[in-house]
């Protein structure tokens, strides 16, 4: 699917390069991918009145989407360096030092209570998962051990960090995966190969609030048998304000269209979709290059 463009605000606009200069300079948003900043930067200076307001229009809308969920202090090179010494030791001490590094990443705590059923429940009927697509995957590649995957299985992690993207390379071969992970505003340059599975856990929300009408056209353009989509249960702060109910309606409302089969799966911590869209149409490009070692 091609990059949208904005029109207010093109590519050669000076006071858009002057504002992804600025954001990405940044130390919160340094390692974003400068594809959504420049996305969200030229919305922003379509709308406000100058480029300081707009720079920190622009900063605001990233970390409600990102840097909120993500640890105060990254330290990628260490994780992978304990995450290869627990690969060394064995299965169990690879899982442990899974979890100890989820715990870091909001979204991925929340759903630790109830990791060791939630893929195994949801996919059951689709196991062994040969190909999976995780889109804005934040730490969640550090479940694969708690995933259904068949042998020889391919992993697509992406997310719009560049220095996550770097980490979850070096992690994904110690999963066992034959895996890809790269950095990309997913609303504008969604990964195009097809795949069994596409996880969109937790996302929709944040889409929404960067493009009105941006979880639709992303779910369309995922070029995968099916969507495991899902929705938090509570706040980032913990309040249930009827989320969940509000979420599902939403959600329903917004693919009533389509011709596709949803099954509902409920927990306290996440409410969670698995949708079949069915088969992508063959002769279409696509088709996974994965280059391992890295």
């Amino acid at each position: 699917m091609p990059e949208r463009h904005i029109a207010e605000a093109g590519p050669t606009d000076v006071r858009l390069e002057e504002l992804v200069r600025r954001v990405a300079a940044s130390a919160k948003h340094g390692q974003v991918a400068e594809a959504l900043i420049r996305r969200v930067g030229a919305r922003e200076l379509a709308v406000r009145p100058t480029l300081k307001e707009a720079v920190k229009a622009t900063q605001r809308k990233l970390h409600q989407v990102g840097t909120a969920y993500s640890p105060g202090r990254v330290r990628y090179a260490d994780w992978l360096a304990r995450l290869r010494a627990a690969r060394d030791e064995g299965d169990d001490a690879f899982r442990a030092a899974c979890l100890q590094t989820m715990r870091l990443h909001a979204s991925t705590r929340e759903r630790l209570p109830i990791l060791a059923r939630f893929f195994q429940e949801i996919l059951a009927d689709l196991a062994p998962v040969r190909s999976v697509i995780d889109v804005a995957c934040g730490l969640g590649p550090l479940a694969i051990p708690w995933m259904p995957l068949g042998p020889g299985a391919t992993y697509h992690a992406c997310d719009v960090y560049e220095d996550l993207a770097g980490f979850l390379q070096g992690y994904l071969p110690l999963a066992g995966v034959r895996g890809l992970a790269d950095a990309r505003d997913v609303i504008s340059n969604p990964p195009a190969e097809e795949a069994q599975v596409a996880l969109v856990l937790k996302f929709l929300p944040c889409a929404e609030q960067l493009e009105g009408g941006a979880s639709l056209a992303l779910l369309d353009a995922l070029r995968c048998t099916h969507l495991l989509v899902s929705f938090p249960a509570a706040s980032l702060g913990g309040r249930d304000k009827g989320m969940t109910e509000q979420y599902e309606a939403t959600f329903r409302e917004m693919i009533a269209e389509r011709p596709w089969q949803v099954q509902r799966q409920a927990y306290a911590e996440e409410l969670a979709f698995l949708v079949t869209k069915g088969r992508v149409p063959r002769g279409t490009p696509g088709g996974l290059e994965i280059e391992l070692g890295h």
